[in-house]
């Protein structure tokens, strides 16, 4: 049953979850808001291991979302009908996670849980310039509205990333239609990288992902999640793992080690993923990939810091070097928005 915004929400999380966050009360959500060929591959990943990082790296998240409280969402920041959200996301509970946590600065994604609606997360961006980089949605609605928003997101409200979800198309509809192509055009055109979200799996967007790579080669591509590739189980899972690989010959294509949770086959700390890990990073460069969390989803799971405790366990597993470590956890998304978190 839908749950009105001016409902309070009651989010079930466990007290393992309570207790790496010290102020466990901050969690009620009545809080008031405050391609390459192989030896290219390795002389990529020989390059970034030698090649000096960006001065002054810190841990950057290039991956979360924040959205209103239920008094904000009364108030002035609605949540999409039916998209109301089950666990806590307001910014200043973000906040908290990041400082308890060590991370510096972070990507927001814009939540379907407020659609297309950006004012929250403009509103976030705005307070908070300089912690904060902005990645809005793409409305790939046919009669091409979006584009116009598209321009109006980035060069009005300050975004600087967009994420494509193929399941908004409409019906019948590829990321590869006259909308998804402008858009991702105007992507390269404004310099703002494009987010893919393959959530029902790679195998199924590879061939737009590809297409789109090969007509517009000045568009920044961000796989989320690692495309969405578990540690291959069968031939399917293989198949889709070899695609994300294959992805490398793209210049512009980075990969997110995010939202560990969803793509492990194992429980915390999600120890399955150094295999993964290695073959991503040996065939992009440790300098095209980026750790992120997935907040607030990784809360319940294993709670925020414990997001990048699981990251280094696993860095650690690979093992890289410690340049190659300084590239996922803050060095990558650095180079890409080179003037943010100085």
């Amino acid at each position: 049953m839908a749950v009105t915004a001016t409902k309070l929400l009651k989010p079930l999380i466990p007290a393992s979850v309570l207790s790496r966050c010290s102020n466990p009360a901050s969690l009620l959500f009545n809080h008031k808001p405050s391609f390459i060929s192989s030896a290219a591959a390795k002389m990529a990943t020989s390059e970034a291991d030698t090649k000096p990082t960006p001065s002054k790296v810190k841990i950057i998240d290039s991956h979360l979302h924040v959205w209103a409280s239920p008094e904000e969402a009364a108030d002035k920041f609605p949540y999409f009908p039916g998209q109301e959200p089950t666990l806590p996301g307001h910014v200043d509970f973000l906040l908290q996670c990041m400082e308890e946590a060590g991370v510096d600065g972070a990507l927001i994604v814009q939540p379907i849980n407020h659609k297309f609606d950006h004012s929250l997360v403009t509103s976030v961006l705005k307070k908070y310039p300089s912690k904060f980089v902005g990645c809005c949605l793409a409305n790939p609605a046919e009669d091409g509205i979006g584009i116009k928003q598209l321009e109006q997101l980035i060069l009005k409200d300050g975004f600087r990333a967009v994420r494509f979800n193929p399941y908004l198309w409409p019906s019948g509809q590829q990321m590869t239609n006259e909308v998804g192509k402008a858009m991702f055009s105007k992507g390269g055109e404004l310099g703002v990288p494009v987010g893919f979200m393959c959530m029902k799996g790679l195998n199924l967007h590879i061939s737009e992902i590809e297409e789109l790579c090969t007509e517009f080669p000045s568009t920044t591509v961000l796989l989320d999640h690692l495309a969405f590739c578990k540690p291959p189980s069968n031939d399917e899972e293989s198949l889709a793992f070899s695609n994300l690989l294959k992805l490398s010959r793209f210049p512009q294509v980075y990969v997110k080690f995010s939202a560990l949770f969803r793509v492990s086959r194992m429980p915390f700390p999600y120890q399955d993923l150094s295999s993964p890990l290695s073959q991503v990073v040996s065939s992009f460069g440790a300098n095209r990939v980026m750790w992120g969390s997935d907040f607030p989803y990784v809360v319940p799971e294993c709670g925020y810091k414990g997001g990048r405790e699981a990251a280094s366990l696993i860095t650690n597993e690979v093992p890289l070097s410690p340049s190659e470590l300084e590239w996922i956890m803050g060095g990558t998304i650095m180079q890409l928005f080179q003037d943010q978190w100085l």
